[in-house]
């Protein structure tokens, strides 16, 4: 991307107190929406744009992401501001959105090796207490009634992820895949629950202030929408079972050693957090998030065959794939 004086133009026109000129700098990273820094003189900012090329339909969603954030952003949950979206593919060739740069900390790994006991924690303890803020959050009261369909999230969900790996020819089959295509469909609980969803609530999309154990700014609102909390909430669970290579997973880590919760305890801290009794299904919820996962893989597969993956790590990230698959074939053989 390098019309940086069409970019410039633009903001001068839809960004409050832009001032030129700029420079682009591209995010290394998972994102499948590719990410850029863009320095002023006197401000950084964020811009996501979709990808080039021909995309899954519904894919790359850049305008949702800057109306959730717009809208949470309003409610006082941790995002950065969004100050305005273009749809015109006219100005870089796909829509895109520019945001503030949020300066803090990232982390990759989930047991904050640099960190004291008390720091790690406390570090935990922010991440599950944002998730659980994020899904006492009224859809209706905060201008999201219609971000999503209010009911059958799970169901409509397998439907989704199973039509999308279903329909990915170049990415091929897999027999675990075939599976739980399967399965799922006839084991989703029947409890129904809405909130907001972030729907990929990991370690690396969080901003943690640069000197404190607490959240400044939740990152990559994607796959955000109208779902199911428990749901939403096992995903981030899931890095209890996942292995220490793939997607953050602490799986293997002597806890008390390290002095992060169990999982057990960490069940226990949600709870608290978002006012339950008890946090059911969890099981299933798990495996249906490594079934997500394995489909999201399935599907980086796909666009680096097709030649449109944004990360230029696409073919290590696919390599995965068949792994997460068998993982989450295996939870599945465990729910009860």
């Amino acid at each position: 991307m390098n019309d940086t004086a069409g970019l410039a133009a633009w903001m001068s026109a839809h960004v409050p107190g832009f001032s030129g000129p700029l420079t682009l700098t591209r995010f290394q990273g998972g994102q499948s929406n590719p990410t850029y820094r863009i320095d002023t003189p006197g401000a950084r900012y964020v811009l996501r744009r979709k990808p080039p090329g021909v995309l899954l339909k519904g894919a790359h969603a850049v305008d949702r992401e800057a109306r959730v954030m717009t809208a949470l952003g309003a409610a006082g949950f941790p995002v950065p501001h969004v100050h305005a979206l273009c749809l015109d593919e006219a100005v870089l060739g796909s829509a895109f959105y520019v945001m503030d740069m949020v300066e803090g900390r990232i982390f990759w790994d989930a047991t904050f090796p640099d960190f004291s006991r008390a720091e790690r924690a406390a570090c935990f303890e922010a991440m599950v207490g944002t998730l659980a803020a994020l899904h006492r959050f009224d859809p209706v009261a905060i201008g999201l009634a219609d971000y999503g369909r209010p009911s059958r999230y799970v169901e409509r969900q397998v439907a989704r992820w199973s039509r999308q790996y279903l329909e990915d020819a170049e990415a091929g089959r897999n027999d675990n895949m075939d599976r739980l295509v399967d399965w799922l469909p006839r084991h989703i609980p029947a409890a129904e629950e809405v909130a907001v969803v972030h729907g990929d609530f990991r370690l690396d999309n969080m901003i943690f202030h640069p000197t404190e154990p607490r959240i400044l700014a939740v990152l990559d609102w994607e796959l955000s929408t109208i779902g199911h909390p428990l749901a939403d909430f096992a995903y981030h669970l899931m890095m209890y079972r996942m292995p220490r290579d793939i997607l953050g997973g602490i799986a293997g880590v002597d806890f008390a050693a390290q002095g992060l919760p169990s999982e057990a305890d960490y069940i226990a801290a949600y709870a608290r957090h978002s006012g339950r009794d008890a946090v059911p299904d969890l099981d299933f919820y798990v495996a249906f998030n490594m079934f997500r996962f394995a489909a999201i893989l399935h599907g980086i597969r796909g666009r680096a065959a097709r030649g449109t993956a944004a990360n230029p790590e696409a073919h290590a990230l696919a390599a995965r794939f068949e792994r997460v698959a068998a993982l989450a074939w295996a939870q599945a053989q465990a729910v009860t």
